[in-house]
């Protein structure tokens, strides 16, 4: 008699086993990549990640793998962070700031259009934008621009948004754990992870540094000299 398992077609997915994404970029951070389906952030899709205070090394989660794609050539794109980038750590960082694009929304739906722009023309191969308020239509449509330009996106968001329903295949929360960060899986392709994973992350991260007060004024694409980074209006 054939054991039940050697019956199933190729490719069939149970439910819980973890379900690979066509690609993924690994995040640096090997505990992280073995809880991630595919072992890595997923490309051609979106990640939510939750959290409520900035400066607790939350944006150290995606460095390495943003330093792995700037160093090959590849274009990352900052669309709307509370603050502006901050080039020094960024470059400590091993991120090369010449494949570092930082644009600048004057509100949501703004924000939301140019990510969707960026994404269709697939002109960059990581989207790191700041949607507090984004609605599941909106999120829905920024899910089909990202398959359609196959990049890693990533959105930050508050941890209230986990009340609400994400087109998102990974959903992550981060809070501080005496030197760590606690990485809670909320959402993700396969069994849901039971307990916080604990991430070592390099502190402390200051990548984002002058507040939205000290932003350069509109006046289209410039180099900015506190950053050393190509800003749009």
């Amino acid at each position: 008699m054939l054991p039940l398992e050697s019956t199933l077609p190729h490719g069939v997915w149970r439910g819980g086993a973890l379900a690979s994404p066509a690609r993924t970029i690994p995040s640096g951070f090997p505990a992280l990549d073995a809880e991630l389906p595919g072992g890595g952030w997923p490309t051609g899709a979106l990640t939510e990640i939750l959290c409520n205070h900035q400066g607790i090394g939350e944006l150290a989660l995606l460095l390495p793998a943003l330093a792995a794609l700037t160093r090959a050539g590849k274009r990352v794109v900052w669309l709307s962070p509370p603050h502006l980038p901050y080039a020094p750590a960024l470059a400590a960082a091993g991120i090369d700031l010449t494949q570092l694009t930082v644009i600048r929304a004057t509100g949501r739906r703004d924000a939301l259009w140019a990510a969707e722009q960026v994404l269709r023309a697939a002109s960059c191969h990581a989207l790191l934008t700041w949607l507090p308020r984004a609605r599941y239509a909106e999120l829905r449509r920024l899910a089909v621009a990202a398959e359609a330009g196959g990049a890693f996106v990533a959105l930050w968001r508050p941890t209230e948004a986990r009340h609400e329903s994400t087109p998102a295949c990974l959903r992550l929360a981060a809070e501080p754990a005496a030197g760590a960060l606690a990485v809670r899986l909320l959402k993700r392709r396969g069994a849901p992870l039971a307990v916080p994973l604990l991430v070592q992350v390099k502190r402390p991260v200051h990548a984002l540094g002058c507040p939205a007060s000290a932003r350069p004024r509109p006046g289209g694409a410039r180099a900015d000299r506190r950053l050393g980074l190509p800003v749009h209006a």
